[in-house]
């Protein structure tokens, strides 16, 4: 893995979001990344210009991300400027349809490109990032591990 490694941090209340970034981590090690996978309680902002790649995940609170994990995008001001060209990515679980899955993604989107990460986007299903009605099931972990493996074959190509 010629220490190419990929952080991603997830807050999850439920299960639903870890399940997923779960899923998430071995589609980054099936791309040949190693995948480091944090619970945002037990993330540092400070960490992050060790990787190659930041992947967040959060459940969706009022189309928006949690606040712990906003939290952490906060703290991260202090590496501005520090971070870029690095992978980005994100995902989300939501209560249901139109729940405002899709805008908890951009909003971490929003930051990591602020920050100057690449991002990628898919022309197949989940354009922004994978997202998750309610607890995932087979085809939204699917969707987990190849966005994990496209961001981990992404930080290949940039780093190598």
């Amino acid at each position: 893995m010629s220490g190419m490694k990929m952080l991603i941090v997830y807050d999850s209340r439920t299960g639903n979001t870890e399940k997923m970034a779960q899923a998430v981590a071995s589609g980054v090690k099936a791309a040949g990344v190693e995948a480091v996978l944090k619970k945002v309680d037990d993330a540092s902002v400070d960490e992050i210009p060790q990787y190659k790649g930041l992947i967040l995940g959060s459940p969706v609170y009022y189309g928006l991300p949690t606040a712990k994990i906003k939290e952490f995008i906060d703290a991260s001001v202090k590496h501005h400027g520090k971070l870029d060209g690095m992978v980005g990515g994100a995902f989300a679980s939501a209560g249901g349809t139109h729940t405002g899955a899709e805008t908890t993604i951009i909003s971490l989107l929003e930051a990591l490109m602020i920050h100057g990460m690449v991002v990628q986007g898919t022309s197949g299903t989940n354009h922004y990032g994978a997202a998750s009605v309610g607890a995932p099931d087979e085809k939204s972990l699917e969707v987990c591990h190849k966005m994990g493996e496209r961001l981990g074959k992404l930080v290949k190509r940039l780093h190598t």
